[in-house]
């Protein structure tokens, strides 16, 4: 498996993000516009709204398949965070930290994780920031 770092972490599944996702959309896309041609009649447009419908439903449940699975994801890693800052310090992870500084901070080694985590505290880095001062990079395989 590749070495992970800053430059390559984002993680993007071809059969997702660039097959399922755009065709979801252009076929509400489609089916909208279908909907809207003329020349119905009145008992053509339940199929075509149907259509529409059933297409939306794919669009929001490809959505929130995705974002659930990412939020339990995100809940997961506060977790170990936690733990792992517990296990390191004797003490929980300071409460000034966001959850997506925590997600960033989940790529630092042990050696960093203590003063990266103060200094995002005390000066309210952003995630990217963490990222980049992070020397010792943790890799996240399991990403969804």
């Amino acid at each position: 498996m590749k070495s992970q770092h800053y430059g390559n972490h984002v993680r993007l599944i071809p059969a997702f993000h660039l097959i399922l996702v755009p065709l979801s959309f252009l076929s509400l896309v489609v089916a909208i516009v279908y909907a809207f041609l003329p020349d119905r009649s009145a008992t053509s447009w339940v199929p075509s709204l149907l259509f529409v419908f059933l297409c939306l439903m794919i669009v929001m449940a490809i959505f929130f398949s995705r974002r659930f699975a990412c939020k339990v994801q995100d809940r997961a890693i506060r977790a170990e965070e936690n733990l792992r800052h517990f296990v390191l310090t004797g003490k929980r992870l300071d409460s000034r930290l966001t959850l997506n500084q925590i997600i960033a901070l989940r790529f630092a080694s042990d050696d960093e994780f203590i003063s990266l985590c103060e200094k995002a505290a005390n000066e309210a880095i952003s995630p990217e920031e963490i990222k980049r001062a992070i020397n010792n990079w943790n890799a996240d395989y399991d990403r969804a």
